[in-house]
């Protein structure tokens, strides 16, 4: 996910602890409490995104491919980055060292943020198609949720009403609560948000709000908001398992002979019924990958009525077969060919640990799951005659170790 969305969850979740432990008998001592519980779980929210340092290790784009989302996104590894962020509040923040020494209260709350921040982190970033690999140096296998856009409003709106009615000032109540439909309708206006979904959050936030305001308790409305987020990706979950049957179905009518690898999909941003997918199949000779999208309810939303930002380019609908898959022209390669070349190529056995849809042609190879942009795909390896073997290459698991013949 995003960083945004990791911060409002973890103060969310934050402010969850906090007003789920006794308070503090001096006022002083809880405000500072308060402070530091928030700041530790939104901080271990984003702490393994720190990653980002290591991405010189490697020439681009290997560096950002496999060491973003790398060590710091195990399990493993999330102990030691606990004591490390532990350290550092205890070493910096006086007022909170002398709270930890005298409050156990503090102390079991700053451990339950520390440990909600990290695993919020892993969570939610397994929500998306960009995948972890969590279980490493066990297990360098992948794992993509393929359910939740990386970017998501309903996150904002659940956790973010809540916190901003829980300012201190008025006015800075005010300020918050004005700046999520403000935000909402940038989005809205620039495609990447569609308009019903626009007025859903709205009346979202509304309710959320007034039952804050009139009924419940600040802890009451944060739980609400946990279990809206939590009902939220249980609805994406079952969508995109029937938006992959829908993508298979498409596909094995127009190719009965091949045999799909996968389905890798992003949703739409609140909009269960959108999505964008790429796909790969082969007959054991060539494989082949196409983007498209899909509506999960064509008669209630085509997709060609997706918001216009997020939707794949596709020429043309399978005409009475699956409806709502909307598929684009295919790119194909030759297995043998992709197989002799990761053999022969370091720098392209490199970048296959990542590559979930990988496009390889004589020059080049790109990730499909991500569309081209005007500064092109992130992804884009241009592969060299002589290629540099880059340096201490992370022993992720290969997504499409199927393809080349390998062990995952």
């Amino acid at each position: 996910m995003d960083n945004i969305t990791h911060s409002v969850v973890g103060l969310g979740v934050g402010e969850l602890i906090q007003r789920s432990l006794p308070p503090e008998a001096v006022p002083a001592r809880h405000t500072t409490r308060h402070r530091l519980l928030l700041s530790a779980c939104a901080l271990a929210s984003n702490f393994p995104d720190l990653d980002l340092v290591f991405t010189r290790l490697a020439p681009a784009p290997l560096g950002y491919l496999l060491h973003h989302r790398g060590h710091t996104h195990t399990l493993l590894s999330l102990l030691p980055q606990a004591l490390l962020l532990l350290a550092l509040l205890y070493a910096l923040w006086p007022n909170a060292r002398a709270l930890l020494r005298e409050s156990r209260h503090a102390r079991r709350g700053l451990g339950l943020a520390l440990a909600a921040g990290f695993l919020l982190h892993l969570g939610m970033d397994f929500l998306n198609n960009y995948g972890v690999h969590p279980f490493y140096p066990f297990s360098g296998t992948w794992y993509f949720g393929d359910m939740v856009y990386i970017i998501e409003p309903v996150f904002w709106v659940a956790f973010g009403v809540p916190l901003a009615m829980a300012a201190p000032s008025r006015r800075g109540r005010i300020v918050l609560l004005a700046v999520l439909p403000v935000v909402l309708l940038y989005v809205t206006l620039h495609g990447y948000l569609g308009w019903a979904s626009f007025a859903a959050l709205v009346v979202l936030g509304a309710a959320v709000a007034t039952l804050r305001f009139r009924h419940m308790q600040s802890r009451r409305a944060l739980l609400l908001a946990l279990g809206i987020v939590l009902a939220f990706v249980g609805v994406q979950a079952s969508a995109s398992l029937k938006a992959r049957q829908a993508v298979t179905a498409a596909l094995a009518l127009q190719h009965p002979q091949a045999r799909v690898l996968d389905v890798a999909l992003t949703a739409f941003p609140s909009q269960p019924l959108c999505w964008s997918f790429t796909s790969i199949e082969t007959d054991g000779r060539t494989y082949q990958l196409r983007r498209g999208h899909l509506s999960l309810a064509p008669s209630l939303l085509p997709a060609r009525a997706c918001p216009p930002a997020l939707a794949a380019d596709a020429p043309g609908e399978v005409p009475d077969q699956v409806p709502g898959v909307l598929l684009a022209h295919a790119w194909q390669g030759d297995v043998a060919a992709l197989r002799a070349r990761a053999a022969s190529d370091c720098q392209l056995a490199a970048w296959l640990r990542f590559a979930r849809m990988p496009a390889v042609d004589e020059s080049h190879g790109s990730d499909l799951r991500f569309a081209a942009t005007p500064r092109g795909n992130f992804t884009t390896l241009m592969l060299a005659a002589k290629p540099h073997c880059p340096f201490g290459v992370p022993q992720w698991g290969q997504p499409r170790a199927d393809l080349l013949g390998q062990k995952p």
